[in-house]
């Protein structure tokens, strides 16, 4: 059985005053393209690169329901789900370009 891996994602810019709730099948290089402004959107209008938050799935369906949660809730519930699981708001994503 082949394994399939999805995440759900919480980027924000440098001073987290705004969030962008993504989902992909490749994390590492999601991110890389969100850092870089490989596509001129919200997160590169914005500045959000820094992951803050995410989460594996083994199904898209899940990822996909699982964004639409969150882009459905509000704007706290997604500050609580982030501080719960990273209080520093540091960049996950950081160790991965040294």
């Amino acid at each position: 059985m082949k394994v399939h891996e999805y995440y759900v994602y919480i980027l924000s810019n440098k001073s987290n005053d705004v969030l962008y709730v993504g989902v992909t099948s490749d994390l590492q290089s999601r991110i890389n393209e969100h850092k870089l402004k490989i596509y001129k959107g919200f997160s590169a209008k914005y500045q959000c690169n820094k992951l803050i938050y995410y989460e594996e799935y083994q199904w898209i369906q899940d990822a996909i329901a699982k964004e639409k949660q969150l882009k459905a809730g509000s704007r706290q519930k997604k500050i609580d789900l982030v501080i719960a699981n990273n209080p520093s708001c540091a960049d996950l994503s950081a160790d991965w370009y040294d």
